[in-house]
């Protein structure tokens, strides 16, 4: 949903992502342009309604600035997420279908302000996904119009996409934006289950069924009933598995563990994967049907290197998300989102999400800058740490041994090294073993796993 509200422009959010383009319509169309060149942002003038309609439906612009209420209200059917300025005269009454209601007539710099205020409520401030919505690169744009298209109706949706791009938070958005939002959106990490756990967790089992099943349980597939399943890792699923979800995909159909009565599954499918199914279906090592059932409706979701004009944004909304949970008064400074927006970010949307949460946790507050970038990317390195048994210092720099140092097994080697980073996290997020598992890119299960492996409290 976009908001609706006049918004005021007195605090601007930083730089707009590179090569935004700004759809001018309105009547100091031309002078308007004429000052913006050279900006952040590409005004794209026109010259009537009819192609400023027809350029938000093309995809052609990113944003844009009016003067006409009919033609905002053209303009949000067309695109009914682009961030829309309404001139106005002074006097008038703000527009209900803009995010936002200028005074004309205005120059640049004001407009520029306005836009940075915009493009970060392209959706609502309670929508729950925003994080992953967020972005003015057409690659963005192009999803948010699938997850708006796909999200109607029970067609089966593959969300396709790197480790870390939010391919989970895509699924969220679908659910909360179809027919059956009322109902529950239930997820079951396919990965990480071996082949009868992920059976009885998708399928349920009577009692009896098997040694330790000491009363009935209802699986993943009936507790999403009126609602949708999410198969996340679909990829990572064995043969064996693969043919029984094939039945339940064709037929809706499934049964208990340990019982002959078929039950009907009353849900809306979504299966997440980072694996390239293509391929693995010319290798053999994942069913052809069984991905011809998964992809009906496939959405990509792309890698941050593929968007890079969106960095700026993202690390601004997730420093100020961070420094209001961690009760810190901390902004990112124009040279540091520069740097961030300079990296690559393998670990996509995620990663730097984890890291401006360590920007945030290891600053004294204030200004994060440049320097302060630098010092916790370790100039390229990966994050290590280097902590002894009875200190909490934390060192990043990567260690050369001499020609003489002792040599240690591999494996005793990782697990010193894993426990040195498991202290190390756990000591920068004072003992807050969910930040700590943030900070670590891993989950607080697999956290409270490693620190049991360890023996750490």
């Amino acid at each position: 949903m976009v908001a609706a509200v006049s918004r005021s422009v007195e605090e601007p959010t930083g730089p707009i992502a590179g090569g935004v383009r700004l759809l001018v319509a309105c009547r100091s169309g031309t002078e308007l342009s004429h000052h913006l060149e050279g900006s952040e942002v590409v005004p794209v003038a026109v010259d009537s309604s009819e192609a400023a309609l027809h350029a938000a439906q093309q995809g052609a612009v990113d944003a844009a600035i009016v003067d006409d209420p009919a033609l905002v209200d053209m303009l949000r059917a067309a695109q009914h997420d682009m961030p829309i300025v309404m001139l106005a005269p002074h006097g008038s009454a703000p527009s209900s279908k803009a995010n936002a209601t200028l005074q004309a007539p205005a120059d640049a710099a004001s407009l520029l302000h306005c836009l940075r205020s915009v493009m970060v409520v392209s959706y609502s401030d309670d929508d729950p996904v925003a994080e992953v919505l967020l972005g003015t690169s057409r690659s963005m744009q192009r999803v948010r119009q699938l997850i708006e298209r796909s999200a109607p109706g029970i067609a089966t949706i593959l969300v396709r996409g790197e480790t870390g791009t939010g391919k989970e938070l895509v699924a969220r958005a679908i659910h909360q934006r179809s027919e059956r939002a009322a109902g529950p959106l239930v997820t079951i990490h396919c990965g990480a289950l071996p082949d009868a756990l992920l059976e009885s967790e998708l399928f349920g089992y009577e009692r009896g069924a098997f040694t330790g099943a000491a009363e009935r349980r209802q699986g993943r597939v009936e507790l999403a009933a009126g609602g949708t399943l999410f198969l996340d890792e679909i990829g990572d699923i064995t043969q064996a598995v693969q043919v029984k979800l094939l039945r339940l995909l064709q037929a809706r159909e499934f049964q208990r563990l340990g019982s002959n009565d078929t039950l009907k599954a009353d849900v809306r499918f979504v299966a997440a994967t980072h694996r390239d199914l293509d391929t693995m279906v010319k290798e053999g090592s994942f069913r052809q049907d069984l991905f011809y059932r998964l992809n009906v409706v496939p959405l990509w979701v792309p890698p941050l290197r593929a968007r890079r004009g969106d960095v700026a944004l993202l690390a601004r909304h997730f420093c100020e998300l961070f420094a209001k949970a961690n009760n810190r008064q901390a902004w990112l400074a124009d040279d540091a989102v520069e740097q961030l927006a300079a990296k690559r970010w393998p670990g996509n949307v995620r990663q730097l999400m984890n890291f401006i949460e360590r920007l945030v946790v290891l600053s004294g507050g204030g200004s994060i800058g440049a320097a302060d970038v630098d010092r916790e990317l370790g100039e390229g390195s990966p994050f290590q740490t280097d902590i002894s048994e009875d200190s909490s210092s934390i060192s990043i720099a990567t260690r050369v041994p001499s020609p003489g140092a002792t040599v240690v097994p591999l494996d005793e080697a990782v697990r010193k090294a894993e426990r040195n980073a498991l202290l190390a996290a756990l000591a920068a997020a004072g003992n807050n073993r969910s930040q700590a598992a943030r900070l670590l890119g891993i989950s607080r299960a697999t956290l409270y796993n490693k620190l049991k492996t360890h023996a750490l409290p």
